[in-house]
């Protein structure tokens, strides 16, 4: 039986954006899957799109491992949780082999997670046009970093059988094996757009013939006796304990309600002044635009659209009022999971778990998935709902998560769906949306109505906004406490202008200081993506928030 720490593994990596790595990586995973094999896949970076072609090629779940996101001393812990019961585990790499977080040196690079899972790895080289070159760019990958195991090759874009001879004579010279062959054209390409790949969620039929070709073009060009053989050539993590979201909400109890310890703002590292970022002086900064202009909105005023719990609110009582169309949360009916403990007099107490509804279908695809697991193992019981074809939220819904995804595209359609938009609006339990989320609860989004829970109105822009960031927490939330240091990062070729109405959600620290997001009522919305393997707190909160409410 193979235990997961010693599970078989590959890196798939490429000299630089562009030679495929996505190909191969897919490939690699749907042909060993065909065979047989339960293979875990994994990708490098923050990327949501590429985790989804993955999972439609595996049938498991694609895990990211960043390190920036993560902490490196996560990735280990991370691949063996997502690794558990597998036959063998493939990781896309992310760019080029050493390329990671600007200015962090090799930080959340593909080389450094290698070396974080004593993996070797396969480089994907695109050799299109390139002749006996093709030696040295592969010598000098594999001996730049002597701890990272270039185990083989795979060429990508080969012209014809003298090319690939050519190229073959060349790496012996290298002494680095030729582990596959993938000839020019074919139409294995996948469609792109502003953001990358169109996501499996939108062309699902597509993408599973376009899977099942992927398969065997790569069974029939590639050696996967010799890949396999390189795969068991790991050695065992040995010592690293799986992460478990159990166990993570627990270490992080002390994190609630104030910052994380190893994070917080008083850190060497951090906001010297933190008023400098929250503006607290009489005239504050608002938050930057796309295009630098700062707009921040007074905190003081409110959002008619958008009443406060001490507000009238007919579709939907404040929460100390009776609603008889939904039980409160001690009584709300058989169905679900037992109590959160005992209460008082050691008498079990009858309550049922919260229900956190969150965002799928085509125009809400981004999401990790330690976040349900974690919000499970913090007392919730998770659905998913589709805001373009549900016309309602989940019956019972506690708290509401509005992910990433591409709503600029489906604009019209969730504009159409007016009665949940209603419904949205009217929601008064803790709401966390992030980047399409964002716009999705705006005013309205390229002229489409939106669910005009906050003052805002989102556009397209000109340009992509794209990378890492640091950032502290300006307002007390739902997700965190104010002065709450966290890592995430931005994917967006949109933005919004905002109105009155609402705190600012981010102190961004690094690689610039601005303000972003907004904190409104029970409402955190913003274009940071986080991920909360990093951040369990971030569940314990929400969830305990979900059932107070």
């Amino acid at each position: 039986m193979v235990t997961a720490a010693r599970i078989p593994r590959l890196v798939v990596a490429a000299p630089a954006s562009g030679s495929g790595k996505t190909t191969v990586a897919t490939g690699l995973m749907a042909a060993f899957t065909a065979r047989g094999l339960a293979v875990s896949p994994h990708k490098v970076g923050p990327d949501y799109i590429d985790p989804g072609y993955h999972a439609l090629a595996t049938g498991r779940p694609g895990r990211n491992l960043d390190a920036f996101l993560c902490g490196p001393e996560r990735i280990a812990p991370l691949f063996l949780h997502g690794a558990a019961g597998c036959e063998l585990a493939v990781v896309e790499g992310v760019m080029g082999l050493y390329d990671g977080a600007t200015g962090h040196g090799e930080l959340a690079s593909t080389a450094q997670v290698a070396k974080l899972l004593r993996a070797p790895v396969v480089l994907v080289v695109d050799a299109g046009a390139q002749g006996r070159s093709v030696s040295a760019l592969v010598h000098g990958f594999a001996s730049w970093d002597t701890e990272v195991r270039i185990g083989g090759v795979i060429l990508n874009k080969v012209g014809s059988d003298r090319h690939e001879a050519l190229l073959r004579a060349a790496l012996d010279e290298a002494g680095v094996p030729v582990l596959g062959v993938l000839r020019r054209g074919g139409d294995l390409a996948v469609p792109a757009r502003h953001l990358g790949l169109v996501p499996v969620a939108e062309r699902r039929a597509e993408a599973v013939a376009w899977t099942r070709e992927l398969a065997a073009r790569v069974a029939a060009t590639c050696d996967l006796p010799a890949l396999m053989a390189l795969a068991r050539s790991a050695p065992p993590l040995a010592g690293v304990t799986p992460w478990d979201p159990g166990a993570e909400l627990a270490s992080a109890c002390g994190a609630l309600p104030h910052p994380t310890p190893s994070r917080s703002p008083q850190s060497p590292d951090g906001l010297k002044n933190l008023s400098s970022i929250a503006g607290r002086a009489e005239e504050p900064p608002g938050p930057a635009m796309e295009d630098g202009r700062s707009a921040r909105p007074a905190r003081k005023d409110r959002n008619p659209a958008r009443p406060t719990p001490a507000d009238t609110n007919p579709a939907r009582p404040a929460p100390e009022d009776t609603n008889p169309a939904r039980p409160a949360i001690e009584d709300r009916g058989p169905g679900r999971s037992p109590g959160f403990g005992k209460g008082r007099g050691g008498e079990k107490a009858r309550r049922r778990r919260p229900l956190v509804a969150v965002a799928g279908g085509e125009a809400f695809t981004f999401s990790y998935a330690e976040q349900a697991e974690l919000l499970a193992a913090a007392g919730a019981d998770v659905v998913t709902f589709d805001p373009v074809s549900a016309t309602s939220l989940p019956e019972g819904t506690s708290g509401l998560i509005l992910g990433g995804g591409f709503p600029e595209l489906h604009a019209q359609a969730l504009s159409a769906n007016e009665p949940l938009r209603k419904e949205i609006a009217a929601f008064q339990g803790p709401l966390t949306a992030e980047c399409a989320g964002l716009l999705y609860l705006s005013r309205d989004l390229g002229g489409a109505p939106m669910c005009g829970v906050l003052p805002t109105t989102g556009t397209m822009t000109g340009r992509l906004t794209l990378g890492y960031r640091e950032a502290v927490a300006l307002s007390d939330s739902c997700l965190a406490a104010e002065g709450t240091r966290v890592r995430g990062h931005e994917f967006h070729r949109t933005g919004v202008e905002p109105g009155a109405g609402a705190g600012p959600a981010w102190g961004f620290v690094r690689p610039e200081r601005r303000v972003e997001g907004f904190v409104q009522d029970n409402v955190h919305a913003s274009y940071l993506h986080v991920h909360w393997a990093a951040e369990p707190f971030m569940a314990r909160r929400f969830v305990e928030r979900c059932a107070r409410w």
